[in-house]
């Protein structure tokens, strides 16, 4: 499982509602998560880097990020954190 980073299309977004979609806020922190079902997000602020069990990403404003359904890993929040995200 690996997790998918793209440059936010904006036009694309629009299209999917994305702005409209809740916010998310973290401070600085570090914790492991489990994903039961898959997550899209836009990062609006903030430096996350995520560990699995393959691979180990930076992630920060301007990213378009899909978590797949099923996924383990650590989150290392290095920097505060505001994200557009959804379920399903």
């Amino acid at each position: 499982m690996f997790i998918s980073i793209e440059k936010g299309d904006t036009e694309k977004m629009v299209q999917q509602g994305v702005f409209t979609w809740p916010v998310w806020e973290c401070k600085p922190s570090v914790f492991d998560w489990h994903y039961d079902q898959e997550e899209s997000c836009y990062i609006l602020e903030g430096e996350i880097i995520v560990k699995t069990e393959h691979e180990e990403v930076t992630i920060g404003p301007g990213d378009y990020v899909t978590f797949p359904q099923g996924l383990d890993c650590t989150w290392s929040v290095t920097k505060p954190v505001r994200k557009h995200y959804t379920f399903g």
